[in-house]
């Protein structure tokens, strides 16, 4: 069954780009729900943690009705429409509806239809760049996560570990196949990956009483370390602090924000990897051609 498939796909790019791009749009769509609700889930799980240390008993208050990813069904957060499988279709459905709740008329937010967008774009150069391969079809995953990883630090600045550590295990699962890198490169490369940002975060410390980063950034690293191998750290560590430096500085020249504003670094670690997967050996000597 999967032969014919891959046979067709390799015989017609386009056809396998195209369908790329619509896997890519409904997955976006349900990052935008991880996203969302992550954190929420996170947050329920640390409180019913604390008091449990506490030895407290549960808050009455509390609202103990089921929330995953999959319950309870999607709905406007103003008037509490539930989303009907027609407005919960991927970019066509927010520009039928012209941004706004089918029941109430109350603006969405912006960030669904571009975090759809934005997947099924990343997803087509996914699959531009490896072809019909196994190497496509991890990227993939690889991609998403770290999307869904981005957001959720962007609006929380906070990297969850059952987004990152998964992804590790399964970068290093793959070397075993040298689907990316080899193992030895893969687990050397989570460790380096890890301990250079963690040495970075003790000497700041040190030096200045404060925290410059979150632990969530060294565990990102390793995970990226893992997927690319040791050799390719300092690329994205260079190319990470390159773009946020210049995103930084630009920020605070167009006075969206000051030198006190904590800046969430998963993005520019996220992308910078993902980059660097893709287009890591060419970066490597462009970089080394000015050394």
């Amino acid at each position: 069954m999967t032969q014919p498939v891959f046979e067709f796909f390799a015989a017609y790019p386009a056809a396998f780009l195209g369908f790329v791009f619509i896997i890519g749009l409904i997955v976006g769509s349900f990052l935008n729900v991880v996203i969302y609700r992550l954190p929420v889930m996170m947050q329920r799980e640390w409180r019913i943690d604390c008091l449990e240390f506490l030895k407290q008993p549960p808050d009455p208050d509390s609202d103990n009705a089921t929330f995953n990813l999959m319950l309870p069904r999607s709905r406007c957060g103003n008037c509490g429409h539930q989303i009907t499988a027609l407005e919960n279709i991927p970019l066509i459905s927010y520009l039928f509806l012209r941004g706004k709740c089918a029941n109430c008329q109350t603006s969405i937010s912006i960030q669904y239809p571009l975090v759809e967008l934005f997947t099924g774009l990343v997803s087509v150069t996914v699959a531009w760049h490896f072809g019909v391969s196994l190497q496509t079809l991890f990227t993939l995953i690889l991609s998403w996560t770290l999307i869904a990883a981005s957001g959720i630090d962007i609006g929380h600045k906070l990297l969850p570990d059952n987004l990152t550590f998964p992804l590790m295990w399964l970068g290093i699962l793959l070397s075993f196949f040298h689907v990316f890198v080899d193992l030895q490169s893969s687990v050397i490369g989570a460790m380096a990956g890890y301990l250079s940002l963690w040495s970075v975060y003790i000497l700041f410390k040190l030096i200045t009483g404060k925290e410059g980063m979150g632990h969530g950034d060294f565990k990102l690293l390793a995970m990226l370390g893992a997927w690319v191998g040791w050799k390719m750290l300092f690329v994205i560590i260079l190319t990470s602090s390159l773009v946020g430096a210049v995103v930084g500085i630009s920020m605070i020249l167009l006075r969206k924000t000051n030198r006190a504003t904590q800046i969430p670094f998963g993005p520019y670690l996220a992308a910078a990897g993902w980059i660097t997967l893709l287009w890591g050996e060419q970066l490597n000597r462009f970089y080394f051609s000015f050394l």
